[in-house]
């Protein structure tokens, strides 16, 4: 079915032109279908910015109202107890999951991925080449991209309301080091390196002490830049304190061995991850 077609039947369901559960409801199948293969995405790379398709997070959304609790799996394996179905066709996908690791129904892996026993939820797109270490998770409509490293106890977070919302977006060859937080619509360019520990909400302060006068913003990490967790002062009624931020201390070099050039960013800036 044409995605114009589907888009037309998902936005005529939010406006209440017909039954979830019914007939028209089976538009929101296809969607999630879609997701699932990674014919469809909830949000795109388009030149340098990335682009939203909020009805297909209005999908998902019906998707849970279109379905009842069941219970999944068998006696031979584990038991669950949900709405939706898990992801099982791994062989067909050319991808390694490895007991507990859990992808939904409606999320993607790309051939080569590796998932540990950690958690990728519906919506998530999760390319080629990616590893999601143990523990770590992938919310909901998390986009990640070619040849990421989520190591142990990452997680990255998600977003199905507001529709509109930017989902955390992590791009081709960056490095996230271990227990790192990213949430709230947070952009990692592509081969940048987070530091263990780093947490980034939409709020945080990133500061660049690159140069002689740092600069200060929000919500996006540049394209190789290393990152690790800091803090800056603060004024409170009660005194000056040091509230968190992210460091941007240096570049990651464009050499064409990535992990080369990522040990000689560690050995440079004693950055830990």
């Amino acid at each position: 079915m044409k995605t114009d077609k589907l888009r037309m039947q998902v936005e005529a369901l939010v406006a209440g032109g017909g039954d979830v559960r019914g007939r028209a409801g089976r538009a929101i199948d296809d969607v999630i279908a879609a997701l699932d293969r990674g014919r469809l995405r909830v949000a795109e790379p388009s030149g340098d910015d990335w682009v939203v398709h909020a009805w297909i997070k209005q999908a998902i959304l019906l998707y849970f109202a279109r379905r009842e609790l069941a219970p999944i799996g068998d006696a031979r394996g584990l038991e669950f107890f949900d709405k939706l179905p898990v992801k099982h066709n791994y062989k067909a996908l050319g991808v390694r999951c490895v007991p507990p690791g859990v992808a939904r129904y409606g999320s993607f892996l790309g051939r080569g991925a590796i998932l540990m026993p950690g958690f990728v939820n519906i919506g998530a797109y999760v390319d080629e080449g990616t590893m999601v270490d143990t523990w770590a998770t992938v919310g909901s409509c998390a986009q990640i991209g070619k040849g990421v490293h989520l190591p142990g106890g990452v997680g990255i977070g998600g977003v199905l309301e507001p529709p509109q919302a930017a989902p955390v977006i992590i791009e081709d060859g960056a490095f996230v080091g271990s227990r790192c937080i990213v949430v709230e619509g947070v952009r990692v360019d592509r081969e940048a390196v987070l530091g263990a520990g780093v947490v980034l909400t939409a709020s945080t302060p990133i500061v660049d002490v690159r140069t002689a006068t740092a600069t200060t913003t929000k919500g996006r990490i540049p394209a190789r830049a290393i990152a690790i967790p800091g803090t800056i002062p603060k004024t409170f009624p009660a005194g000056e304190y040091g509230v968190p931020c992210v460091l941007i201390i240096g570049t990651r070099s464009e050499a064409t061995d990535k992990k080369t050039s990522l040990n000689a960013a560690l050995r440079d800036f004693e950055v830990a991850v």
